[in-house]
């Protein structure tokens, strides 16, 4: 008895717990030391750039800078404000994020209530062939001519159409449907609704977390692609993205005086090295979509376990 009670305490009204041993305890701070290192080599990244690009550029350019910003000043950014150019590519890269996650969920949510219907005409067979083109690629080139024969080359479209049809989305909804209970679409159909009157009055509520999911991976996919833009609009500087932009001004830093298209451009290329322009770009693109998650997140949890809970 006086073992068992050495190994017992009373918690209240939880009753009786068995205490943690020495293992568990050495466990426990393993398992918290190593996703503590984790986390924080996850984010020092972001915040060492970030402190960097608010901390006065004559202690950034002497490397003064590591765990604490110094000389906090916002002019790194108004500097960046006055680069015509950018903020051309941030209308452009806002402008296709939204419409085309918009329109990449709106189809993936039709399509993925779609094959869910039996009476779809050889519904296995568009499924299959939809599964497929997530495993072959018929690669660039063919790729860039198929792009060039929709006449899909030097046009906003270009970051638009190939981005509706979302293979990997598709089957997450369709999951997600089908772990929706049957009976309350049966229900529907007995009182005279229609596959659509269901869809937009059923479905479309009831999948929300899973829309949401999709909504948040078709928004990073657009804000951060590159090769359209860089392969399909290299003949159109005013398409060019941010991810297009931030890649010309990397290579092009040094040069940042020649793209201010107004203000002093002498002062704006003595006030921002290569160093500050590389972390201020690099803020300037992450910023954004970094502050989309924290409002769908409860959102993007649920419908992520659901959508995988069937294949």
């Amino acid at each position: 008895m006086a073992e068992t009670s050495e190994k017992k305490v009373m918690t209240g009204t939880s009753g009786m717990v068995e205490k943690l041993g020495i293992g568990d305890y050495v466990f426990n701070v393993i398992n918290y030391l190593f996703f503590g290192i984790f986390t924080i080599s996850c984010i020092f990244p972001f915040y060492y750039i970030f402190i960097n690009t608010i901390s006065d550029p004559t202690f950034v350019t002497s490397g003064q800078i590591t765990m604490l910003p110094k000389g906090i000043t916002i002019v790194n950014y108004i500097n960046m404000g006055k680069v015509d150019d950018l903020w051309k590519s941030v209308v452009v890269t806002v402008l296709r994020t939204v419409i085309g996650t918009a329109l990449m969920v709106v189809v993936s949510s039709l399509a993925g209530y779609l094959v869910t219907k039996k009476e779809m005409w050889h519904r296995q067979l568009w499924y299959r062939m939809l599964v497929i083109t997530m495993y072959f690629n018929a690669g660039l080139i063919p790729w860039y001519l198929n792009m060039t024969m929709l006449g899909l080359t030097d046009s906003f479209a270009a970051y638009i159409i190939p981005g509706i049809v979302a293979p990997y989305n598709i089957i997450l909804v369709k999951t997600y449907i089908e772990s929706i209970p049957a009976e309350i679409e049966e229900s529907a159909f007995l009182d005279g609704a229609s596959y659509w009157k269901i869809y937009t009055t059923i479905i479309w509520p009831l999948s929300k977390p899973i829309l949401a999911t999709i909504a948040i991976f078709g928004a990073v996919g657009q804000w951060n692609s590159f090769q359209d833009s860089l392969i399909l609009n290299a003949n159109s500087p005013e398409l060019y993205t941010l991810q297009h932009r931030l890649y010309i001004y990397l290579n092009q830093s040094s040069n940042i005086g020649a793209l201010a298209s107004s203000g002093d451009v002498s002062a704006i290329a003595n006030s921002l090295n290569t160093k500050i322009i590389q972390y201020t770009i690099s803020m300037v693109t992450i910023i954004p979509i970094l502050c989309v998650y924290p409002f769908m997140q409860r959102y993007f949890e649920k419908g992520l376990m659901l959508g995988a809970v069937k294949g």
